[in-house]
């Protein structure tokens, strides 16, 4: 009996079709590649116009480029060189490109230099355009922020402790010199007390390097090791002050900065694969969301989340013309300053403070049955009353500066005879009468936050928060693999998160 042969379906890549099927037709209604194609299209590309010389040879179309790269970002192609071959490759790249091909040089020209002062633009009238279809609201958000790695050496780094130890040892050798030379120095050389050193610079360092070389330089007599040592101060000395000088000013407020991109803060990241701590070169992405779109984005070089608040508001203000109606964010931004400047601002602040979860257990009350907030407080008499009975008197105020400048005030009580107290060790474990800090404007703050995340409205903000900001890093880092700056400088920084920004309110879009 013959064996039956399997069938199968007709297959000839010779075969000619009288009507050929266009692009729009391979590619499916409901594809992502047309979200981006209607939402670059519904948006204004006037501020990108401005970006492009009116005479010379013609350009490819911003329109088209933008399209390219917004939906490179959607679909995980962010190389230039991978855009470039997906122009050739995918139907969906040809449809968006209307088949163009831009080469990666042109791709990458386009990102890194004409995007330069309109990407922002571009965002802004994309969350506009969503907001109108009533996908996000522009007046209530979420905020959290992340640390991305940066495209920078990791072991290129200067730290501002290294040149201030740098520069105490060149001020320890001066002096030490100096003081050799005025030994041997004769009344006729004049050379005078040893310079101030306080303040150290360029200009003193080669001044006290000349008059060394003016005593010692002529003299025979010296002794050889010092002689050495004079030799290496001249040589060194002047150029290694004028660097550091030069590293001084591109830190400005930073304790460090990479060589490869001087725009980047080491900063200790989550994804620490070494398991060692290990600090790497990063910025500080802070973004608002709505509904898992993103609202508005920063970038900061500052590692802390507390301190990149107050410039992520001034940056949705710039942006919008108007300020939040609320702000729901963690304990990470519940300090006495961004309280006071949402209180400024008259933003409801759904903030946490660094204590709210802890205090939402029995158990943390029952471990500190002495603290701050079990004590009476007798404003008649403006003094606290201590665990048995005592009075605790104010004895002052202590005023402290925060790194950016914010001056916070606690009045200071303190109570008497804790030695002979039969809570002593209990009460407190410092040595001598127990003082208290009370910060009257951070208490009254913590009053407030605490009765709006408790209030039925906040409660839900709590909730929506864990799901509503923190899953659009995740599938931003996760999902997408998006965990390492391409370009280097801030300013190119921005651009590549502005794009990630439009790609994840697409996807979003698109879903």
């Amino acid at each position: 009996m013959a064996r039956r042969q399997p069938t199968f379906k007709p297959y000839n890549q010779q075969q000619l079709m009288l009507l050929p099927p266009s692009l729009d037709e391979l590619i499916s209604k409901d594809h992502a590649c047309r979200v981006v194609n209607d939402v670059i299209n519904s948006i204004s590309l006037e501020p990108l116009h401005s970006a492009y010389h009116t005479i010379g040879s013609s350009s490819y179309h911003p329109q088209m480029l933008l399209k390219v790269l917004v939906y490179g970002y959607v679909s995980n192609i962010y190389s230039s060189r991978k855009l470039e071959a997906a122009c050739k490759e995918s139907i969906y790249f040809m449809f968006l490109s209307s088949m163009s091909y831009p080469d990666h040089n042109t791709i990458n020209r386009f990102r890194g230099v004409r995007l330069k002062d309109a990407l922002r633009q571009i965002f802004e009238e994309v969350v506009l355009l969503l907001a109108q279809e009533g996908l996000l609201s522009i007046e209530e958000v979420y905020t959290d922020g992340t640390k991305i790695e940066a495209n920078a050496n990791k072991y290129t780094f200067v730290w501002r402790k290294a040149i201030a130890t740098n520069k105490e040892k060149i001020k320890k050798q001066l002096a030490h010199i100096w003081e050799y030379a005025q030994s041997v120095a004769t009344t006729e050389d004049g050379l005078p007390d040893p310079p101030d050193f306080t303040t150290i610079s360029k200009e003193k360092v080669q001044d006290t390097v000349n008059k060394l070389n003016q005593v010692l330089g002529k003299r025979e007599d010296i002794d050889k090791k010092m002689k050495a040592k004079l030799g290496y101060v001249t040589k060194h000395y002047p150029s290694s002050i004028a660097r550091y000088e030069q590293q001084e000013a591109i830190l400005g407020d930073r304790n460090s900065y990479s060589k490869t991109d001087p725009d980047a803060t080491f900063m200790r990241l989550k994804e620490d694969h070494m398991h060692n701590g290990q600090l790497k070169p990063a910025y500080n992405v802070q973004i608002s969301t709505s509904n898992q779109f993103i609202v508005n984005y920063s970038l900061h070089t500052n590692p802390t989340d507390t301190n990149t608040l107050a410039a992520h508001l001034d940056q949705y203000e710039n942006s919008f013309g108007s300020s939040l109606k609320s702000i729901t964010a963690d304990a990470g931004y519940g300090s006495e300053e961004n309280y006071t400047l949402l209180e400024e601002k008259k933003i409801a602040a759904y903030v946490k403070y660094g204590l709210f979860d802890k205090q939402q257990h029995k158990s943390f009350h029952k471990k500190h049955p002495f603290s701050v907030d079990k004590l009476h407080y007798n404003p008649q008499g403006d003094h606290y009353i201590c665990p048995i009975g005592q009075k605790m008197r104010y004895i002052g105020n202590k005023v402290s500066r925060t790194a950016t400048g914010f001056t916070q005030s606690a009045r200071l009580y303190q109570a008497s005879n804790c030695g002979k107290c039969p809570l002593n060790g209990a009460c407190h474990k410092s040595k001598g009468d127990r003082i208290i800090q009370v910060n009257v404007d951070l208490e009254r703050h913590k009053q407030q936050a605490d009765e709006l995340l408790k209030s039925e409205e906040g409660i839900q903000k709590r909730k929506k928060r864990c799901f509503d900001v923190e899953p659009v890093f995740g599938n931003i880092k996760h999902n997408h693999n998006f965990r390492r700056f391409m370009l280097r400088g801030k300013q190119k920084v921005e651009i590549e998160w502005g794009l990630i920004a439009i790609a994840q309110n697409i996807r979003k879009k698109a879903a």
